[in-house]
């Protein structure tokens, strides 16, 4: 079973940059497509960027041209560069594989607060 711990998030004000990191154990990694998901209070959970194995990433379309997600298999890390912070994009971030439901396994998540 893969284990999932993220870190990076923190309170931002509105126009700021975080990165977060996923940090996963395990050997399904490397092939595997991985994903950055956010929930915010009273929603549901949303996949915002997923990477594939080779490298190739898809967005959410509000995020689209703000975030930039990339992997290092040699590190079992996941990354997630957000530029151009708003605050409807306060939410718990987590990552996990591609697809995940909410019966699967998932780490504590990261809080990313947007706020002046």
């Amino acid at each position: 079973q893969v284990q999932l711990v993220e870190s990076g998030g923190g309170l931002v004000q509105p126009g700021g940059s975080l990165r977060l990191s996923c940090a996963a154990s395990g050997s399904i990694f490397s092939i595997n497509a991985m994903g950055w998901y956010r929930q915010a209070p009273g929603k549901q959970r949303e996949l915002v960027a997923r990477i594939s194995n080779g490298g190739i990433g898809n967005y959410l379309a509000s995020v689209k041209g703000r975030f930039t997600i990339s992997r290092d298999n040699a590190k079992n890390t996941v990354y997630l560069q957000m530029t151009s912070l708003k605050p409807e994009d306060t939410a718990v971030y987590y990552c996990n594989l591609v697809p995940a439901g909410p019966n699967d396994y998932w780490g504590q998540g990261t809080q990313v607060a947007v706020s002046s």
